[in-house]
Formats: C-alpha cells, sequence, structure tokens
C-alpha cells in the first residue's frame, strides 16, 4: 500500500511525518522509497525535503524518479515552474510513480504544499492524488487555525472520492494554548484515525517519530 502524505499548509511537518513512515515500514522488512515530485526553493543540485526522504528510504531510485519537478525559486510549484519557463506535467510525475511502484513495496508520496496547491495553470495537487488513486495521510500542524485548514482539508480529500487514511498532530507552534483540547475536537469531527501526536522537536528527528505513529493502523485490512 502506498501513501500520499499532504498537510494544512506548508511547513506542518509533512517531510518529517514522510520520513518517519518510511523509517517504521522500513523497519516492518519493507523495502520502501520516498517521492516528493514537486520542489520549490532549492538551492543546490537536491532540495532538503527530497535529501531527507532519499536518507530515510532503504531503497535505491534514480532523483529524476524520486524529485521530477525542482525549482529554484521559494514560491507555490506553478509560480515556480512559470518562473523557470515549464510547465508541470503530471502525466511525467505519474510515469515515475509507476516506476517507483514496480520497485518498491511502499511508496510514501510527499506533496507540495496544502492538498489543493496549484501546479499548473489547470490542475492541482488534489488532482495529482487523484490520478494515482492512492489512501492519503494529513499532517495537521498544530496552531492556531490549524482546525479550519483540517476540517476543509478533509471535505476535499472526501470531495474527490479520496480516503484519509489518518491523520498526524504536529505541534509546530510550541507555545499553542489548548494543544489537548484542540487536538481531542479534531477527533471528534475527523472520521479517521488519529495517528500519533508528535511534540515539538528541534531538530526534528523522524526515527523519533516513526515510534510515535501508530502504522499499524495503515496496514491492509487495519
Amino acid at each position: 500500500m502506498n501513501y500520499f502524505v499532504t498537510g494544512t499548509d506548508t511547513g506542518v511537518g509533512k517531510t518529517l511525518v514522510s520520513c518517519a513512515l518510511l523509517h517504521a515500514f522500513a523497519a516492518r522488512g519493507r523495502s520502501v522509497v520516498g517521492m516528493k515530485p514537486v520542489a520549490a526553493g532549492c538551492c543546490d543540485d537536491m532540495h532538503e525535503d527530497v535529501r531527507q526522504l532519499r536518507a530515510a528510504s532503504n531503497m535505491l531510485a534514480g532523483l529524476g524518479q524520486i524529485n521530477p519537478y525542482s525549482f529554484v525559486q521559494p514560491v507555490a510549484p506553478h509560480l515556480a515552474a512559470r518562473f523557470a519557463g515549464v510547465r508541470i506535467n503530471l502525466e511525467r510525475i505519474l510515469e515515475a510513480y509507476s516506476e517507483l511502484d514496480a520497485q518498491a513495496d511502499m511508496v510514501i508520496v510527499e506533496g507540495a504544499g496544502g492538498f489543493r496547491v496549484p501546479l499548473n495553470d489547470d490542475e492541482d495537487g488534489a488532482d495529482l492524488v487523484q490520478w494515482m488513486n492512492i489512501p492519503v495521510v494529513l499532517v495537521v500542524g498544530m496552531r492556531l487555525g490549524c482546525l479550519n485548514h483540517a476540517l476543509l482539508t478533509e471535505e476535499s480529500i472526501a470531495a474527490r472520492g479520496l480516503t484519509l487514511a489518518g491523520w498526524v498532530a504536529n505541534a509546530v507552534d510550541p507555545g499553542m494554548a489548548m494543544l489537548d483540547e484542540n487536538v481531542a475536537a479534531l477527533e471528534r469531527r475527523i472520521a479517521a484515525p488519529l495517528l500519533g501526536i508528535v511534540p515539538h522537536q528541534m531538530p526534528p528527528d523522524a526515527r523519533a517519530v516513526a515510534a510515535l505513529l501508530d502504522t499499524g493502523l495503515l496496514e491492509p485490512g487495519a
């Protein structure tokens, strides 16, 4: 089973959770590989998110498969692509994804930004997940405003006919008031299971986070 990791926003810990999932399933004896279809804000030959996903994978794959599109400008993907004179082509991404899927037991795909982030003038991240047709894991960046963002994202996932397999509460704001109460409010409203609560970390440790996630809930038949 492959999973698409999305978030309530950018900077909410999608890479951290994606790497944690890779570590967790690798520990179960799976061959795993992470994929970042689109990365923006690359200052060298490899985006930091891609570097982390590659390090957490236990299967070697080409950079073009793991990260088909990489852009220098740290802006929304469709704008970064336009600046580079490129149009993001979903078929190219799907081809790379199919190649990884044929090689690994599990592919963890990390989206860019939030679920509906534009990828080109006509298509967005939700369209990409629909084409992949895989379950979604939602990372909720626990901070003021996250309840609305989380619930709207859940609605959008359901509206596309996709499965929300689970969600992760990531304490991105160490000073968030009433953290436990906010998590409880989401638990009451989101039908998918809470996979784990990640405390604020500095620096983030994906291996440690792997131990906090109930990945058994993501196993087939769970």
